[in-house]
């Protein structure tokens, strides 16, 4: 085991090395008190609208743009953004939201209620029994009472204010795919499709301002030269490395923060499609694949094995016991195969995004943990666009290893996506004890029942072998030595205005 650990992490190394330059070269950064170059994996979406965005790389980007009425802070609270304060009422229908006095979009106008209320209806229900928050489903009314949002909710939802970090955006902007305005420390200045995007300090926001004047953002979508692009002086900061370029880091001006990155790693299988439309076949997997043996070989030990779609940072939801539900059993599993009429084996394919090598390792290793089973897996590694079109919306693959994360910071946005009818119930799971306890978890107004509704959610999802669940990845972060103020947050964000030069 040890031998092949550092073999694979020497194969790694070479492999970074040997690889020419491309994709994402440039000169040098500058002073580090007015500029700052950030690599990004991938290119934002091709809508920059807050209220469209999908993609975990998107988001945390549109994180330093938009706010919302409240906002996530380093500890995983809620704070006032663009409203000042807010209030609840004893029933829990009625939200009472006063705006900030002077709150100012990056175009220069004032935030007021009418831009709020825009938001909140973009986002409610459409007229056709559907809206991009689900949550928003259950508003009953909203309207604007002087300076004050009043929203009321048909039924108490415990959950419902982490939603108010949708982002607020103004009315009278026509074309927010393209022409990112929001209130927050960063404003946008232009993008190079598969190159970079340009940010800047808002002179006029109005909270603390961010120390740094200039941002790029410079798209590294090859894996294989990012080390050396940072080694040459090119990009200052990357988020999420991996353990082997890190190593490769050891002895520079650079500095490795370590956290975690709170998401669910798994090989995220489509239900809807054979083989894993059996069940047992998806037992079979799950016998086969050791996520131990996986957070071992491919990432020195770092990360947490979970076994449903729940990470520890949400203790009060994560169910430790289910990572015991599927311990290692090889003769388990062919038999589980036999049974599904596949005594031989199968062949399959993985989709990985190509710029996410974290995921390109773990399926490495899953392919050979699956050879001990007679199930041949092949990787096919796809540009990361192509994977939210192909994979995400159009449901066209068959297994893809990728992380889940939770941007509102509630287990309903981890669990929500597996109701049978949910946009975005990418996988196909569809299970009737599973959508009965999803609908009482959502109606119910009891904390702790609320709690037992979403583990046993959980467990339906472990039980049926929805996904082959792996871990909570370790977050490697690389900042150069000049800068420092990085903060980890619960939820996938990269809060630039808290990075600083080093007086």
């Amino acid at each position: 085991m040890k031998i092949f650990k550092k073999a694979f992490s020497l194969l790694l190394v070479l492999t970074t090395l040997a690889v020419a330059l491309c994709g994402c070269g440039g000169d040098k950064t500058g002073d580090s008190s007015s500029h700052i170059t950030i690599g990004i994996p991938q290119d934002l979406e091709e809508s920059l609208d807050p209220h469209k965005a999908v993609g975990a790389g998107t988001k945390e980007i549109l994180f330093n743009i938009y706010e919302g009425l409240v906002k996530a802070d380093k500890d995983g609270n809620l704070i006032p953004a663009v409203a000042s304060n807010y209030e609840i009422s004893e029933d829990g229908l009625t939200y009472t939201f006063t705006l900030r006095e002077g709150v100012k979009f990056h175009d220069g106008s004032t935030v007021t209620a009418e831009d709020v209320l825009y938001s909140i209806e973009r986002n409610a229900d459409d007229g056709t029994g559907t809206a991009l928050i689900p949550a928003f489903l259950n508003i009953a009314d909203y309207k604007a009472d002087g300076n004050n949002i009043v929203i009321t909710l048909a039924t108490p939802d415990p959950d419902f204010l982490q939603y108010m970090i949708m982002a607020i955006i103004p009315a009278s902007n026509t074309d927010p795919d393209t022409n990112a305005i929001g209130t927050g420390p960063y404003k946008f200045v232009s993008r190079a499709a598969q190159e970079n995007v340009i940010l800047e300090a808002f002179d006029d926001y109005w909270g603390e301002k961010a120390y740094i004047k200039n941002v790029t953002l410079k798209i590294c979508s090859s894996a294989d030269t990012i080390t050396t692009e940072m080694l040459g002086g090119s990009i200052d900061l990357f988020a999420r490395i991996t353990t082997a370029q890190a190593m490769q880091l050891e002895n520079s001006d650079f500095t490795i923060l370590e956290g975690t990155m709170n998401l669910v790693q798994a090989m995220y299988l489509n239900n809807g499609v054979a083989p894993f439309d059996d069940v047992r076949v998806r037992q079979a997997l799950c016998y086969a694949v050791d996520p131990d043996a996986i957070i071992d070989l491919a990432f020195d030990g770092k990360g947490t094995p979970i076994g449903s779609s729940m990470f520890p940072a949400f203790s009060k939801y994560y169910l430790d016991e289910l990572n015991d539900v599927y311990n290692v059993d090889y003769e388990k599993a062919k038999a589980l195969l036999a049974e599904a009429g596949y005594p031989d084996g199968f062949t399959f394919t993985i989709r990985v995004p190509s710029n996410y090598q974290p995921h390109i390792d773990t399926a490495q290793v899953i392919v050979e943990q699956l050879k001990n089973i007679g199930v041949t897996a092949e990787i096919e590694l796809i540009e990361w666009e192509s994977w939210l079109s192909d994979v995400y919306s159009g449901r066209d693959f068959q297994a893809t290893v990728i992380g889940v994360d939770a941007s509102r910071m509630t287990a309903r946005a981890l669990l929500e996506r597996f109701g049978s009818e949910a946009h975005n119930n990418f996988i196909n799971f569809a299970d009737e004890r599973y959508d009965e306890n999803l609908a009482l978890a959502l109606a119910s107004v009891d904390d702790a029942k609320q709690v037992e509704y979403y583990k046993e959610c959980e467990r339906i999802l472990t039980e049926d072998a929805a996904n082959v669940y792996i871990q909570d990845l370790a977050e490697l972060v690389a900042i150069r030595n000049s800068y420092t103020g990085y903060e980890f947050y619960p939820i996938y964000v990269m809060d630039i205005a808290k990075i600083k030069p080093v007086k």
